[in-house]
C-alpha cells in the first residue's frame, strides 16, 4: 500500500472510530441534572412557545435527521450540542422550560433539569429583544424554579440538588452579530468588555440562586459561518466578527477564573469552541468534512441568503457539511464539539473538562 493510500486509510479508520465513540456509551457522571441557558445553539423548543417570535425552527427541513424526522424547534438537522452534552454526561437532554411550566407536577419536572435557551438571545437585553427570551429573562424563569424547589423540598435539599447539577451556558454570538461601531461608538475591545461586565452580574445572580458547577461553551469563529462568508466577494471569514468573538472568549474565561477565586464552591469548565472549530475548518478532511463554507440548507449564494425553510434545497449527505444553515452547525459537527467539551483536555477545554466538572 503506497503512502497516500495508507494515510487515507488511517484517516478513514480514525473517523470511523470517532463516530463509534460518539454514538455509543459514555461514562456515567455524578450530576443529577442539567440546567441550560443560551441562544439558538442550545434552544430545544422554547421559541416554539413565544407567539411573537419570528426566530423559530419548528418547520422542515429542520429535524430531518431527528428521530421521526421531526422539526422540534432545534436549529439543526437533528440534535444540537446541548443534547449531546447531556447524553455524554449520562443525563437526559432537559426539555424547554416553556413547554412544562404549567405542568401539575412541577417539582419533579424541575428536578430533572430544564432548558431555558431561546433562539436569538444575547447577554444584552436589547439583542433581538422582540423575538426571544433574553438571558436575564431566562434567569428570571430559573429564579421561579429555585423558589418552587425551595418551597417544596426545603432550602437545604434544594440547594444541595442544584449545587451538584451542571449549569450550561451557550451565549454571546447574537450580541457579537449585532455589533455596530457606528451605533455603539465602542471599539471591539470595549464592546467585548461590556458583554463580559454584563455577564459577570448574571453569573453571580445564578450563583446566589444555587448554581455551583458552570459549564461555559465559548463562542465559535462565527465570522466563518456561511452568513458572514457570503458578505465577502471571496467568501472569506469576517475578521472583525472573529476578532470580537476571540476577545469575548478571553474576557469570559478570565471572568470565570476570577469568580472561582472569589466565590466559595464555584467550579467551572470553559470550552474553547473557537479553537476547536478552527481545527475542523483548517483541516476538514481529518474530521470527515468536505464542505466547511456553504450551508447544507438554505437559499442563494452558499445557501446563506435565507435560512432553512420548507422551500430551501438541502444537501443529501449532512455528515459531510459543517454547517446546517447560515448560522448553525450540523448534527455531526455539534456532536464533535460536545465530545471535546466533555472529554477533552487543555488548551481546548480548561481548567477541567465537563466530565471532571460533573464528578466534583
Amino acid at each position: 500500500m503506497d503512502s497516500c493510500r495508507c494515510c487515507d486509510y488511517v484517516m478513514k479508520m480514525m473517523y470511523l472510530l470517532l463516530c463509534l465513540i460518539l454514538l455509543h456509551g459514555h461514562a456515567k457522571a455524578s450530576s443529577p441534572a442539567m440546567y441550560v441557558f443560551g441562544d439558538s445553539l442550545a434552544d430545544v423548543g422554547n421559541n416554539n412557545h413565544i407567539t411573537f417570535s419570528l426566530l423559530k425552527a419548528n418547520f422542515p427541513h429542520n429535524g430531518i435527521d431527528y428521530p421521526g424526522h421531526k422539526a422540534t424547534g432545534r436549529f439543526s438537522n437533528g440534535n444540537n450540542s446541548v443534547d449531546f452534552l447531556a447524553d455524554y454526561l449520562g443525563l437526559p437532554s432537559p426539555p424547554p422550560y416553556l413547554s412544562i411550566k404549567s405542568n401539575a407536577n412541577k417539582t419533579q419536572a424541575f428536578l430533572n433539569g430544564l432548558n431555558f435557551a431561546s433562539g436569538g438571545a444575547g447577554v444584552f437585553d436589547s439583542t433581538n429583544q422582540d423575538h426571544c427570551l433574553s438571558f436575564n429573562q431566562q434567569i428570571n424563569y430559573y429564579s421561579s424554579v429555585f423558589t418552587t424547589l425551595a418551597q417544596q423540598l426545603g432550602s437545604t435539599e434544594a440547594e444541595n440538588h442544584l449545587s451538584k447539577s451542571i449549569f450550561t451556558f451557550v451565549i454571546g454570538s447574537n450580541d457579537i452579530f449585532a455589533y455596530d461601531p457606528d451605533k455603539t461608538k465602542l471599539t471591539t475591545q470595549q464592546y467585548a468588555q461590556s458583554m463580559v461586565s454584563t455577564l459577570q452580574g448574571q453569573l453571580k445572580t445564578l450563583y446566589n440562586l444555587g448554581a455551583r458547577k458552570f459549564l461555559f461553551v465559548g463562542t465559535g469563529p462565527i465570522g466563518c459561518c456561511p452568513s458572514q462568508r457570503a458578505k465577502s466577494k471571496t467568501n472569506e471569514c469576517n475578521a472583525v466578527t472573529d476578532n470580537l468573538s476571540t476577545q469575548y472568549n478571553k474576557g469570559t474565561s478570565s471572568l470565570l477564573n476570577q469568580l472561582k477565586s472569589s466565590l466559595t464552591g464555584f467550579s467551572y469548565s470553559f470550552f474553547d469552541t473557537f479553537s476547536s472549530l478552527m481545527q475542523c475548518i483548517q483541516n476538514p478532511a481529518s474530521y470527515g468534512f468536505t464542505e466547511i463554507k456553504a450551508a447544507c440548507c438554505g437559499l442563494g449564494n452558499m445557501n446563506a441568503k435565507l435560512a432553512c425553510i420548507p422551500l430551501s434545497s438541502y444537501c443529501s449527505d449532512r455528515k459531510k457539511y459543517m454547517f446546517w444553515d447560515p448560522y448553525h452547525p450540523t448534527e455531526i459537527a455539534a456532536a464533535l464539539l460536545a465530545s471535546t467539551a466533555v472529554n477533552g483536555a487543555p488548551p481546548l477545554v480548561f481548567p477541567i473538562n465537563a466530565m471532571q466538572l460533573s464528578a466534583i
